[in-house]
């Protein structure tokens, strides 16, 4: 793979629409254009300028807009987090990297205690225009203390949006979105996608708003809701199941808030409601879903609210393992498949192994 600025800006010239790059250059080019648009962007963390990222997220920043905006840090997520707020607070539009979502655990005051409640608690006189990204999520190997996908953590911290991108498109005009919005954001990357391609439009045409859903393919039967790579395996299910069941495929792109007409329109319409995710089934974002999906259309609904998640356990280390811990294309499609057929939930496949 490479990852060096010469390829990316060989491949990608600033301004070009429908430009295949990989998730981490699209990441890299939307920081970029707001770094260009607005020059009260910065960018720091740790191995995010010298190195371009450890992901590669953040190649040729430093290059083209020097230490003064792009700043390596020391090793502390409470330090790096801690500055962003302090830094957004006065002024500035700060983008800093935590690269693994576990790192959250040791910056989690600045996050929910400041960043999230600076607004309220100074009547409005303070905005904290802030973005905190991170990798998220298990298929690379990492093992149990670098595969979570972490976004429930957020979920109940009024003050913050949290957006999870799932390909180079979605990274690009979401990262944009994040950046221009003028409260926190926590903006978590599946690492398992970061090298795959797509053809990303980029410019400010593609910026997406927050709290916006993306229908990604429509249908008839039944309403796939998904996050983060979650989403491919979704669209791959939706695949496997035509023509025989006619799947609606909706990417929540943002969880908090999350798009909640965007949802029901869809499901009043299918009749049911499928959500893919990438949490243990105890405490997941779905269960948030589910459960004003099944309050606002209790009787309009053709079969019971169904989730598909990994089982509560800690994400395992040995490849297969983990492939077989992850909803698979395959498995969604066989538990959408029961679920239309029997109309009662069906059983997770840990049942048995249970």
């Amino acid at each position: 793979m490479t990852s060096d600025g010469a390829a990316v800006a060989a491949e990608s010239p600033p301004g070009q629409a429908g430009t295949r790059l990989r998730m981490n250059q699209a990441i890299a080019a939307a920081i970029a254009d707001e770094m260009r648009a607005d020059p009260s962007v910065v960018c720091f963390g740790e191995d995010v300028a010298q190195a371009g990222g450890v992901f590669k997220t953040s190649t040729g920043l430093l290059e083209e807009f020097g230490p003064l905006r792009v700043r390596d840090t020391p090793i502390s997520e409470m330090a790096i987090v801690g500055a962003a707020v302090g830094a957004a607070a006065t002024g500035l539009r700060p983008v800093v990297e935590v690269m693994f979502a576990e790192f959250y655990g040791v910056a989690f005051d600045p996050i929910v205690t400041q960043a999230a409640k600076l607004h309220y608690l100074s009547a409005g006189q303070l905005t904290v225009p802030m973005v905190s990204r991170g990798s998220v999520g298990a298929g690379r190997g990492f093992g149990a203390t670098h595969s979570q996908t972490c976004e429930t953590w957020f979920l109940a911290t009024p003050g913050l949006k949290v957006a999870v991108a799932s390909g180079a498109r979605s990274a690009y005009g979401l990262l944009r979105g994040a950046i221009r919005d003028e409260g926190p954001v926590v903006f978590l990357e599946p690492k398992a996608l970061y090298g795959e391609r797509e053809h990303v439009e980029t410019g400010d045409a593609a910026i997406t708003p927050l709290g916006v859903a993306a229908t990604l393919r429509r249908g008839a039967d039944v309403t796939l809701v998904a996050l983060g790579q979650m989403v491919v395996v979704a669209l791959d299910a939706a695949q496997r199941l035509a023509p025989a069941i006619d799947a609606e495929v909706i990417d929540l792109q943002t969880l908090l808030p999350w798009d909640r007409d965007a949802v029901l329109e869809s499901v009043a319409r299918t009749g049911r409601l499928v959500i893919v995710e990438e949490n243990p089934h105890t405490g997941g974002w779905g269960n948030e879903v589910a459960a004003h999906v099944a309050a606002t259309l209790f009787g309009r609904l053709r079969a019971p609210v169904h989730r598909i998640t990994n089982p509560d356990a800690p994400v395992p280390f040995a490849r297969p393992l983990e492939m077989r811990f992850l909803p698979s294309a395959e498995y969604v499609a066989a538990q959408v498949t029961e679920l239309l057929e029997a109309g009662t939930l069906p059983d997770p496949w840990w049942k048995e192994v249970a």
